[in-house]
């Protein structure tokens, strides 16, 4: 009997509800991992649907279309002769559980519910589902007719439970479960589980990885065995970026390392492991053994499949490997711009337009969008055809090639600098500089004659002229004089985005980037439907500590010498009255001083902040009471429901066509 066994782990950009996208990237992955002798591969959490669907778990049709998928694996000859280890939403007894469908050659194995769920700072699982809490219990869970038919099983095993195949044990866990206190992976390893798998779906945060890798390689330490870790990798049309990371460990070290920031749309580790190196370990541990002694046994559910070859007394193994950190700067470089790249396509907009300041924060913007044109560059270089293709349908050429960032940045980025009476030659000129260097289209223009607009309709019809503190004026003037700057230069941004492209005789429209920090939004330093209010704000996360050190990165890593006098210079929203042509306004004062304009202190950065209503009604799509994803994939998401309403309604036309006989009936095939 063979003791080595090759195993696979993933890391896949679903999108939420594209269930005919991620059902073809799911079986790119299987196939990979068989292509390379895996007998085990594992994917993230919710593949099927897609993490992020949030309230669309409450309907039906998620689960209904994610059983479909499900089918469409069992059926496909790449999922033969692989353990197959898949996550979706499932209905037991009238419950929705989190769970992992594990099968193998058209044979559901074990539907296997998560057990702890997330329910702090961005994740909200308990709003959907229900955490299975019968630990090392199993019921039988009777399949849908469409799986029924193809499995011929009526029911699988369902609940806390094992695989246990000839030659090993492999038991599951689901991404929260490695955090808890007293994981699963601490009772299975010592009830004789060998392979652990997580399935995850963990947003980026800086300093995230450290601490997944810990968790990962203390687990081993501890107990012995093999971990796997699967993660999503993506925006999934949601607010966060899953950072991918996928690894798989033995016995306290790293033996595959994933990228944790790629725009590869599927990314596939394989390791080939030793058992008996396992078994070793753990013999040596008469702690653990005395523990193991004393457990509660796992129900186990018989699989008539080995992992290992018969003869495999020569096949090569995998060697442990030190795990290669980001420094927090670099995460900044890739995290933020990876998302804003898979924002763009999916939204399918012609680029960004961003209001340069020429301060940090517009300064750090535009940095992440030059990022996201070096990777591009990169990956299309790499080979990456995805990519490639996804560059030509967003600048609207078909034989475009990527080569040079600075060429990209000026076709998919629009910077306009709005001065106004109170702005400065020197802000103006640190965003021109900053807008060469990157390559951007760059736009400068004077928002006073809108200004005067403006405070000219209030003045005429109360007669009154309000007037900045330094020409008399109050305090309340001069804040609302503050305010009227900042959100006329957030309706001539969304003005621009829509038809700038128009009037240079180029397809489509721009996605507005807004640029206000963490700390901003927690003090309430920002003004409410100003160029905050944008339509994605790649660094609302971000703290201005972090900013800073990041635009000092990229003075370096992208050879941006114009960010040094960005930095140098004294930070100021330029709202108020120059001094002898001189700022006279700084945001150390302002903050100092009073909370400027006047939103209270938010404890989140959305992209737009929610509105405050008194709820008097059930909640509809757009309203704060209900979490739904901000990027549909519109052409999927009507795509397969409405094929299977087609279908659904043709056969009934043609079983009754008396009744129909006057109907037209107009099915798209």
């Amino acid at each position: 009997m063979g003791r080595k066994v090759t195993v696979a782990t993933c890391a896949l950009n679903q999108w939420a509800l594209d269930f005919e996208g991620n059902l073809q990237r799911i079986l790119k992955s299987i196939e990979i991992a068989k292509n390379r002798g895996a007998r085990y591969r594992l994917g993230p959490e919710l593949e099927i649907c897609g993490y992020g669907c949030w309230d669309h778990y409450y309907e039906s049709d998620t689960i209904l279309h994610s059983f479909q998928v499900l089918a469409a694996l069992l059926e496909s000859p790449v999922t033969q002769d692989i353990i197959c280890d898949v996550g979706m939403p499932v209905m037991h007894r009238n419950v929705r559980y989190n769970c992992r469908v594990i099968f193998l050659n058209r044979k559901i194995l074990l539907i296997r519910p998560k057990m702890a769920l997330a329910n702090e700072a961005n994740y909200h699982e308990l709003r959907w589902f229900t955490p299975w809490s019968r630990s090392r219990h199993t019921e039988e869970y009777f399949l849908p007719r469409m799986i029924r038919d193809l499995t011929e099983q009526e029911t699988v095993p369902f609940g806390d439970a094992v695989l246990a195949t000839w030659d090993t044990c492999i038991g599951s866990e689901i991404c929260e479960e490695l955090w808890t206190p007293h994981s699963p992976h601490i009772d299975m390893g010592l009830d004789g589980v060998e392979i652990v798998t997580n399935a995850s779906s963990s947003h980026h945060v800086l300093r995230k990885a450290d601490t997944r890798v810990d968790l990962v390689t203390v687990a081993t330490t501890k107990n012995g065995g093999i971990y796997l870790l699967a993660n999503q990798r993506g925006c999934d049309g949601d607010r966060v970026y899953y950072d991918g990371c996928a690894m798989i460990a033995m016995n306290g070290s790293i033996f595959a390392q994933g990228s944790q920031f790629s725009l590869d749309d599927v990314e596939v580790l394989t390791a080939t492991l030793d058992l008996e190196d396992v078994r070793s370990y753990r013999a040596e541990i008469s702690s653990r053994n005395l523990a193991a002694s004393r457990v509660s046994p796992y129900p186990r559910v018989k699989v008539d499949f080995t992992l290992s070859c018969h003869e495999d007394l020569l096949a090569p193994v995998s060697e442990p490997i030190e795990w290669k950190y980001h420094s927090p700067e670099e995460e900044i470089s890739l995290g933020p711009a990876c998302w804003l790249w898979d924002f763009l396509r999916r939204s399918q907009q012609a680029g960004f337009l961003l209001p340069l300041s020429g301060g940090v924060d517009s300064a750090a913007t535009a940095c992440l969008v030059y990022s996201m044109c070096c990777q591009v560059c990169e990956a299309v270089r790499s080979g990456n055809q995805e990519v490639l293709a996804d560059v030509r349908t967003i600048v609207n050429q078909s034989s475009y090639t990527p080569q040079d960032p600075r060429d990209l940045c000026g076709r998919l980025l629009t910077t306009c600098y709005m001065a106004s009476e109170n702005s400065s030659q020197e802000t103006c000129s640190r965003a021109r500089e900053l807008a060469q260097q990157i390559g951007s289209h760059h736009i400068s223009l004077s928002i006073d004659p809108a200004v005067k607009a403006v405070v000219g309709i209030f003045s005429l019809m109360t007669g009154k002229s309000p007037l900045f503190a330094a020409h008399g004026g109050s305090s309340r003037e001069t804040l609302a004089l503050q305010n009227v700057q900042a959100r006329i230069r957030m309706v001539l941004a969304y003005l621009f985005a829509q038809l700038s492209l128009w009037s240079r005789g180029i397809r489509g429209g721009l996605l507005v980037l807004g640029s206000a920090n963490v700390d901003e939004s927690l003090l309430g330093y920002l003004t409410k439907y100003d160029c905050s209010s944008a339509d994605i704000n790649p660094i609302g996360g971000i703290s201005k500590t972090d900013l800073r050190a990041f635009v000092h990165f990229c003075t370096e890593r992208f050879q941006l010498p114009a960010l040094q006098s960005i930095l140098s210079a004294p930070p100021t929203a330029e709202l108020e009255p120059l001094a002898d042509g001189q700022v006279s306004q700084t945001d150390e004062v302002m903050v100092v001083a009073l909370p400027r304009r006047f939103c209270p202190p938010l404890h989140h950065s959305l992209p737009d902040p929610p509105r405050a209503a008194s709820n008097l009604q059930a909640p509809f799509l757009g309203s704060v009471l209900c979490r739904c994803p901000i990027l549909y994939p519109t052409c999927c998401i009507f795509t397969v429901p409405f094929l299977r309403l087609d279908t659904s309604v043709l056969s009934i036309v043609l079983a009754q066509p008396r009744v129909f006989s006057r109907v037209t009936c107009c099915a798209r095939v």
